[in-house]
């Protein structure tokens, strides 16, 4: 993972109609645990990592580094927001731009929390790094994952095949700052 760039980390946590977004806390391991091991989060991921593993692996505050969130309801971890430079990106056009990725319990699929802490980092995103693109990448035969790109305003770039799938990459353009 490479820097955001010049970004105070943790920022004050986000919130939403429903929904924190907030730095992960050692109350959170088991819900990264759980969500790391899905079989169903990880379906179009490369699959689930075996929980014994990610047990005696897992820190006892996960995932603490700039751009990682935890989506909390009600004081529960439900997901995961990730944005991050994707420097490595096996596409050019996705190189060096800021990276949105996301992952939800299956409990929370259906209610709209993707698309509304997702909104939420990408307002952030906006207000800290103006003026800066942002991409998405996934399995095009994820149909939720595609339908919320769609509803963030993620428009493609390009279709290509890694990882034995079509993945699809999209482009969120830059919002400018008002003048």
């Amino acid at each position: 993972m490479t820097e955001l760039g010049p970004v105070a980390w943790p920022p004050e946590p986000i919130r939403t109609e429903r929904l924190v977004l907030r730095e992960s806390e050692a109350r959170d391991r088991s819900a990264f645990i759980e969500l790391l091991a899905s079989p169903e989060v990880h379906t179009y991921l490369g699959g689930p990592r075996p929980r014994e593993e990610l047990e005696r692996e897992m820190p006892g505050a996960p995932e603490r580094w700039p751009g990682s969130f935890v989506v909390d309801l009600d004081g529960a971890m439900i997901g995961q927001i990730l944005l991050r430079r994707a420097t490595g990106h096996r596409r050019p056009a996705a190189a060096g731009k800021a990276d949105l990725g996301y992952l939800f319990l299956p409990r929370a699929w259906g209610f709209g929390y993707a698309a509304e802490a997702c909104a939420a980092a990408l307002d952030w995103f906006d207000g800290v790094l103006p003026g800066e693109p942002v991409v998405l990448t996934t399995q095009t035969a994820n149909v939720g994952s595609m339908r919320l790109a769609a509803k963030l305003g993620f428009t493609e770039v390009e279709r290509f095949q890694a990882w034995d799938a079509e993945q699809w990459l999209g482009l969120r353009s830059p919002v400018t700052p008002s003048a």
